[in-house]
């Protein structure tokens, strides 16, 4: 799988993305949505990353620098046809890695708390992600859960 910083100007990258707010869409109350649009994924505070296996897009994730010390993982998301093939493992080892050769003590996310979100929040938890209180500008939500990492 070849990991690579991505502009977000192909069209199979913008897809993805869509793919991605569509499914928060139907799985969460439009007040209780995080996910970024491409737009807003090309802050300059933002680091996205797009998955290959060849010319194929598998999945992709982001990275914004939340201050000096913390980092928040944004818009994990694996393409349909690569569910369960340990993509979203691979993105977010990768993630991880890169925060830590920022010099990031802390990284920390926003997820859905409805079943949907039940494999996403455990493969945080594998990799040691614990459950923890609204951070950055996030509000206690009924829909939303945190979690977060010591580096």
């Amino acid at each position: 799988m070849d990991i690579k910083i991505d502009d977000l100007t192909g069209n199979e990258v913008a897809e993805l993305v869509r793919e991605h707010l569509q499914s928060m869409a139907l799985n969460s109350p439009p007040e209780s949505i995080h996910a970024l649009n491409l737009e807003q994924l090309r802050s300059p505070e933002i680091t996205f990353w797009s998955a290959w296996e060849g010319n194929e897009l598998v999945g992709c994730g982001a990275l914004k620098e939340l201050d000096g010390p913390h980092g928040e993982i944004k818009s994990m998301r694996t393409s349909s046809s690569y569910l369960r093939k340990g993509v979203a493992k691979r993105l977010l080892q990768h993630i991880i890695e890169e925060s830590k050769r920022r010099g990031y003590l802390r990284l920390s996310l926003e997820t859905g708390s409805m079943d949907a979100f039940e494999p996403a929040k455990r493969l945080y938890a594998s990799f040691g992600f614990q459950y923890c209180k609204p951070f950055s500008d996030y509000m206690e939500d009924p829909n939303s859960v945190f979690m977060t990492k010591e580096l």
